[in-house]
């Protein structure tokens, strides 16, 4: 199938465009360093790829490395139809610097090349006009308005796109074929000089906002009024809806295991469905939040100043500015954030980066910690609901994970075994202009969020519900549970749980959620559905208070999560991007032998 290559600088509306020809529903973000692998997807009997954004043909950043590298092999390829390089209208110059030596290579290597002049919306705002038809005839090839953001010159777009890639045979000459990037850089400013809006223009605006939002004093007090607001969202927007789904799930529940009436099945249908798989889904409001309220920083072009406003404080623990992006995204996922991590342009830390990115608390230890939480935080509430003490223990486990990674890459960095010959590279950051958020791809985003959350640990937490169902359910019926398959082998691991004050059941839980952290919810949802089959299947928590887990039992347990590296995926991630075997079995025996110890003596200390 013939290729259509989507290239262009990091933050220009370059995903959003191949999203709009695409159909597809790629991540879109307000800040440089997004998309860090290839995507692609269909369009008019053409596969069209996303490349990683890149300022330059000369590299700095692992993300860029990967876009001029496959860029290469991409125009020796004789299945590439033709180029498209996505321009920044708002930003002409620093757009045309990589357009002009992509158009060169293109050239040299006899591939059709267009120019697709993005966010025109923008120059609107201000009044401006490009006058494409004389842009195009400078730079020797065609140039096309649209904004991806508006829909505007995109129907047009897509038509002249089908007509150019059939059309690629047919490369007009250029009329310099510039040797230098210098030359590139001085044609660039030349072009945006004539054609371009004056950055005082732009940056009016977004330096006023600046001039607060990068403050020092007023900066930090918002940065910090900002992550609190994050995390106590998570319980604050997402309880009305946790409460809906629990509610739905019990009256399923109830009219389901009614009609079967007494037995095995109604008995499978209850425990190991129902109170396993419906004590996780219970979460998945949780998860959409956290992603909303993500990508509303992203969208905005706010986390950009987040990570400079991170970077003095950073760089005392041996990190940049931009990890404050990828340890942001590990709230989410810890495997987009490690990949994410390509961005750092110095080697050193973005592996000290990638290694203390499992510290931060992914989407996945939200049922963990909603649960343990609603069992012995009361939600007791303050400033008329707006924040609640259950949210504030969220934002201290939270914080916890992230005063951790920071303690643990102040002394890798004063380590010599990581990445002792690499020079660091200088912190470069472009700040992206504020914007309203594009509502449609936002939502998406934040429904494919709870989709894939479903979808990613559904079927696990189902075969592991059904397995430890099967398991703890025989030879006895469920009637005695201590004596079931499972319970033989419990109680054969529980002297290990013992020093944490947990029986069995936790520390079955708690070795099952190495698949998914998810399933330590599932897997006590089953295992106390058995034990309480006339209990609300889905008030785990309640069941778990009925059945008297110390406090410091409990909150050995939240400590332990924080701690301890992420499921196997993350593990098989961190892996493929260190190269180091070795390293990461080291980092996952390091957390684990810290979690436990941290978990021991808690529970010691508070029983």
């Amino acid at each position: 199938m013939k290729r259509i290559i989507l290239v262009g600088k990091p933050n220009s509306g370059k995903t959003l465009l191949f999203n709009q020809l695409t159909g597809l529903k790629q991540k879109v973000a307000n800040f440089p360093g997004v998309t860090v692998e290839l995507k692609s997807g269909q369009f008019a009997g053409y596969q069209v790829v996303d490349f990683p954004g890149a300022y330059s043909l000369h590299t700095l950043s692992k993300d860029e490395q990967i876009a001029v590298e496959k860029l290469h092999e991409a125009l020796l390829d004789d299945n590439t139809a033709l180029i498209v390089c996505n321009l920044d209208a708002t930003r002409l110059e620093s757009s045309l610097v990589f357009g002009l030596q992509v158009q060169r290579l293109a050239k040299q290597h006899n591939k059709a090349l267009i120019f697709a002049l993005n966010m025109i919306d923008e120059l609107g705002r201000f009044g401006h006009h490009i006058d494409t038809a004389a842009l195009s005839k400078q730079l020797g090839s065609p140039v096309y308005a649209i904004s991806a953001r508006t829909l505007e010159g995109i129907a047009e777009f897509k038509t002249a796109l089908q007509q150019d890639a059939a059309a690629a045979s047919a490369i007009p000459e250029l009329s310099d074929l510039r040797p230098d990037a210098a030359s590139d850089l001085k044609q660039a400013r030349q072009l945006a000089a004539e054609h371009g809006i004056k950055d005082t223009v732009v940056l009016k605006n977004q330096n006023r906002i600046d001039s607060f939002m990068l403050n020092s004093i007023s900066g930090s007090v918002m940065f910090l009024l900002v992550m609190f607001f994050l995390f106590q969202s998570i319980f604050t927007f997402a309880t009305p809806l946790m409460d809906a789904v629990e509610s739905i799930i019990a009256y399923i529940a109830e009219v389901l295991t009614e009609a079967l009436g007494p037995g095995v099945i109604h008995d499978f249908i209850n425990d190991a469905v129902f109170g396993g798989l419906g004590s996780f889904l219970v979460f998945v409001p949780q998860i959409m939040v956290l992603t909303l309220i993500i990508g509303l920083l992203e969208d905005s072009g706010y986390l950009a100043r987040a990570a400079l406003i991170c970077h003095r404080p950073l760089s005392y623990f041996g990190l940049s500015g931009r990890s404050f992006i990828p340890y942001l995204s590990a709230h989410a996922c810890a495997i987009p954030a490690i990949m994410a991590a390509r961005t750092i342009e110095s080697p050193r830390k973005r592996l000290i980066t990638m290694l203390t990115i499992p510290l931060m608390s992914c989407s996945a230890r939200l049922p963990v910690y909603a649960l343990l939480i609603a069992v012995f935080i009361p939600d007791i509430q303050y400033l008329g609901g707006l924040v609640n003490l259950q949210g504030i223990a969220f934002f201290a486990l939270y914080f916890m994970g992230i005063l951790t990674a920071l303690m643990i890459s102040l002394l890798l960095s004063r380590s010599d075994k990581i990445e002792p010959t690499a020079t660091d590279m200088p912190f470069i950051l472009e700040l992206p202009t504020y914007r309203l958020p594009h509502w449609k791809p936002l939502l998406q985003r934040v429904l494919q969020s709870g989709k894939h959350f479903i979808y990613r640990a559904g079927p696990v937490i189902f075969m592991v519900s059904v397995v430890i169902w099967v398991l703890s359910y025989f030879p006895a019926g469920g009637d005695d549970l201590a004596h079931s398959y499972l319970g033989t082998i419990g109680h054969f691991i529980e002297p290990i749980f013992e020093p944490l004050g947990l029986d069995w059941r936790y520390g079955v839980a708690i070795l099952l959620s190495f698949l998914a952290r998810e399933v330590f919810v599932g897997a006590l949802g089953t295992l106390f559905g058995v034990s309480n089959a006339d209990e609300n299947v889905a008030g785990l928590a309640e069941n778990i208070q009925q059945d008297g887990l110390a406090l410091g039992a409990g909150l050995g347990i939240l400590l332990f999560y924080v701690v301890a590296l992420q499921c196997v995926a993350t593990v098989a991630t961190l892996k493929a991007e260190t190269g180091n075997n070795k390293l990461v079995i080291g980092v996952v025996v390091a957390y684990g032998l810290l979690a436990y110890l941290l978990a021991a003596i808690t529970y010691n200390l508070i029983g």
